[in-house]
């Protein structure tokens, strides 16, 4: 498969599906390359955690603190939607590198919100900056509705795979930190997106499991009308960063909107 035929490819994939997205493909270290409605802006849902990652990182780098320092719940941060602390018991203590990790791979909001009070919004917003992220936006926290405040955190396709780049190159904060933030995207929980129609093996007990020669560090964000998902593809040794954001979808539909888009890179890549 060329490089034409995969953008045409995903072109068809894009047209077929309901609803508006913004989709970015690159190929770390190539030219490949598929962009559409790469600018414009989508309510981030739990993709704006990708950032915060970064600047808890960023902020650890700094000496502000150790990702090994202990963090106790307390009874205002908990806060539902996704994840399990808050239903577990404050006083409960966590370090920061689990507080990140519960953030990633569960999309935990109070785990988030948690790290959105201890790096701050001002270290939020500089991180986006350097991970060049200039056309999205912080603004407040997770499941937090005040009645005086009707804007939302917002993403690009385009910036949210700058972001990804950089950590696939080794080149935010340091390689070590970026190697660590990946190992923590590959522990993701939620692999109903752009994972979901990659091979499976069959262990020997007869359970499925992810086949050996793939492997993808992803975050999704949803909620009703919006599904999107942001993963780099490691497979037959190219590395593949993909975003897709949607909005005005059904779940069933978007969901197999992006197993296609990642179904489909995976393809190309053992190809060509």
């Amino acid at each position: 498969m060329q490089t034409d035929t995969l953008q045409a490819h995903l072109s068809r994939i894009i047209s077929g599906a309901e609803g508006s997205w913004g989709v970015t493909v690159s190929e770390i270290g190539r030219k490949t390359y598929y962009a559409h409605r790469a600018d414009e802006p989508f309510i981030a849902e739990s993709i704006i955690k990708l950032p915060i990652m970064a600047a808890v990182f960023a902020a650890a780098a700094q000496g502000r603190f150790s990702l090994d320092e202990r963090v106790a719940l307390r009874q205002e941060d908990l806060v539902a939607g996704s994840g399990v602390l808050y239903r577990l018991t404050p006083g409960l203590l966590l370090t920061i590198r689990e507080l990140v990790t519960l953030m990633i791979i569960q999309s935990d909001n109070t785990a988030t919100n948690v790290l959105i009070d201890l790096v701050g919004t001002a270290q939020i917003e500089q991180t986006m900056q350097e991970l060049g992220m200039e056309r999205s936006r912080f603004v407040r926290k997770l499941m937090i509705y005040p009645a005086d405040c009707e804007d939302n955190n917002l993403v690009t396709a385009g910036d949210v795979a700058r972001m990804l780049e950089m950590l696939a190159e080794g080149r935010y904060v340091s390689a070590g930190a970026c190697e660590e933030m990946i190992a923590i995207l590959k522990k993701q929980q939620f692999c109903d997106g752009l994972p979901s129609l990659l091979p499976k093996a069959v262990s020997s007990t007869g359970k499925e499991e992810q086949a050996c020669d793939w492997e993808m560090g992803s975050k999704s964000g949803w909620d009703t009308g919006r599904q999107h998902d942001a993963g780099i593809l490691y497979t037959n040794g190219r590395c593949f960063v993909i975003v897709a954001l949607s909005r005005d979808v059904e779940a069933e539909g978007a969901l197999a909107t992006l197993g296609s888009l990642g179904r489909t890179v995976y393809e190309y890549a053992k190809r060509v």
